[in-house]
């Protein structure tokens, strides 16, 4: 489903909440085959994607993930990104930076954040704009299975990603399925 859910207090996550899921790890550097991973699901023939948003959270590995994207995807001859926006770990509401991430309708959206952050932020997203978790794409950090249930499962419903190994993940009904990198 898209477009605005209904209303919401606030897209925190309650701290107690937080703090069921364990310590969720922080965003650590990109590999090359991770990054490898992501351009090639989001260059994928069936996807037809020329125009993409780039997110981040401002941790130092997120914000390199995000600017390494960056220069891959020009690299590879693709349409200059629409727009790299940021975002903070905890903020009262994410919706000023909710709406700079959805402004241009991009095709896809790439993500490198913090779990916890990342949840927030995708609960603001899914309640206050019309994003659409299916056309978002993000690194490994992303792809851990306590996400989903701290965003609210179908808050990430159809949003996928990259391993750090090079495998690839996606988040359907709320669990996380990874299948292994592919020879070549």
């Amino acid at each position: 489903m898209t477009g605005p859910l209904s209303p919401m207090t606030s897209p925190l996550v309650p701290q107690a909440e937080v703090a069921a899921y364990g310590c969720l790890p922080s965003p650590t550097p990109h590999t090359e085959v991770e990054l490898t991973a992501l351009l090639a699901l989001l260059t994928a023939p069936r996807l037809r994607i020329a125009t993409v948003v780039v997110g981040h959270s401002r941790d130092a590995a997120s914000r390199s993930s995000a600017a390494a994207f960056v220069e891959a995807w020009c690299g590879i001859g693709r349409q200059p990104v629409l727009a790299v926006v940021d975002w903070p770990e905890a903020a009262a509401s994410w919706l000023r930076t909710a709406h700079r991430f959805t402004a241009e309708e991009p095709d896809a959206w790439v993500v490198a954040a913090a779990p916890v952050g990342w949840a927030q932020m995708s609960r603001r997203l899914r309640h206050s704009t019309n994003w659409d978790p299916a056309r978002t794409f993000g690194f490994a950090a992303l792809g851990d299975s306590r996400v989903p249930p701290l965003a609210g499962p179908p808050t990430l419903q159809g949003m996928r990603g990259a391993t750090a190994d090079g495998g690839t993940w996606t988040i359907d009904r709320g669990w996380v399925t990874r299948l292994p990198a592919t020879g070549s």
